[in-house]
């Protein structure tokens, strides 16, 4: 088979393509490899639990530095969280008390009158 020019300059083309080709995918395996390592699972929930972590310094150092900055208007907002978060027992521990305060006005007996109201009340009845 004689072939012209032009198919032997082709099938050279064709050839030299092919190698790029193969060297191009070769070139790519290494960082595919390594591109499907990155995608594992463990792989990023270690990255995104390692960026919590950080992120969860960076944000405790900052409200180190404002309760250092304020530390009376932090213990004001300290305070208002546990009376929100108690709110329920404090409610229950404030009608226990308000109900032993009348309990006791109720049961309490009345007062006898001093010596010196009554021996007035008899002044005054026999005066009439």
């Amino acid at each position: 088979m004689n072939d012209s020019p032009e198919i032997i300059a082709a099938k050279a083309e064709a050839q030299r393509a092919r190698r790029r080709l193969l060297d191009t995918i070769e070139s790519f395996e290494a960082p595919i490899t390594e591109f499907k390592q990155q995608l594992t699972p463990r792989r990023i929930i270690s990255e995104v639990w390692q960026g919590t972590k950080e992120k969860g310094a960076d944000i405790a150092e900052d409200a180190v530095d404002a309760v250092r900055a304020r530390p009376v208007a932090a213990g004001g907002v300290v305070a208002a969280i546990a009376l929100f978060l108690a709110r329920e027992p404090l409610l229950n521990l404030a009608g226990k008390v308000t109900k032993s305060f009348s309990t006791k006005r109720a049961t309490k007996p009345p007062r006898k009158a001093s010596s010196k109201t009554a021996k007035s009340k008899t002044q005054t009845e026999t005066k009439e």
